[in-house]
């Protein structure tokens, strides 16, 4: 469908080493629309982890490609895939990501001082002050708990206001109360900002509040 947001097309992935060829996945195929969510669920190495990499231009496919807002992705060199990027998506992981040596408010900064965007100071605030840490912007990561990194990374990804989410099991590094509350607000923020989500997660109860599951085994999609 050419309204589509993310054009998944045939996607497979293959390692090779001494003992042979192993297949990380065979043959994936979907599409998304703008401000659909999607979860990807499967046991581990079932392939979840690799097929967000390869949405996001971050892995290479063996096979097939991505349109990522109508841009092949595999087309462009990687300086390209990373200004797609820079411009299209908000990632949010289980470790968090946060630069140890910047404060929760420079963490959020960054990304739109890499795009140049004179307002960083004030739409990061604005954004921590949104996920309800206010109190929290000179803070270091090494200060703040896990929920309240997981905020600022929700910040960070949120603030440059990105087409497309894509969040790899990010409520793996946290406790089943504060997952509950992080999610909350993930999805709030989604709904807000008419964001398309792709989600990766082992919970069933966070894959169903989205629209569709898609469910991976041993590489391959299945219902």
């Amino acid at each position: 469908m050419s309204d589509s947001i993310i054009d998944v097309q045939r996607i497979s992935k293959e390692v090779s080493d001494a003992t042979g060829t192993l297949v990380i996945l065979h043959d994936i195929d979907f599409r998304l629309q703008p401000r659909e969510s999607v979860a990807i669920v499967g046991a581990s190495g079932s392939g979840k982890s690799t097929l967000l990499s390869i949405i996001a231009g971050l892995d290479v496919p063996t096979r097939g490609t991505v349109l990522l807002g109508g841009t092949d992705l595999f087309k462009l060199d990687e300086d390209a895939r990373a200004a797609v990027r820079a411009h299209t998506l908000g990632f949010v992981f289980q470790s968090f990501q946060l630069l140890a040596n910047l404060t929760a408010l420079e963490n959020v900064m960054l990304p739109l001082e890499l795009l140049g965007r004179g307002d960083a100071r004030v739409a990061a605030t604005e954004m921590l002050t949104r996920v309800g840490l206010a109190e929290r912007l000179g803070h270091y990561p090494k200060v703040l708990s896990g929920g309240e990194q997981q905020r600022v990374a929700l910040a960070r990804a949120f603030v440059v206001q990105p087409s497309v989410l894509l969040a790899d099991e990010p409520t793996g590094s946290l406790d089943f109360a504060t997952g509950e509350t992080v999610m909350g607000l993930m999805f709030e923020l989604n709904r807000e900002a008419g964001t398309t989500l792709v989600l990766v997660t082992h919970d069933r109860t966070i894959a169903a509040r989205c629209d569709r599951q898609i469910r991976l085994a041993a590489g391959r999609v299945v219902d």
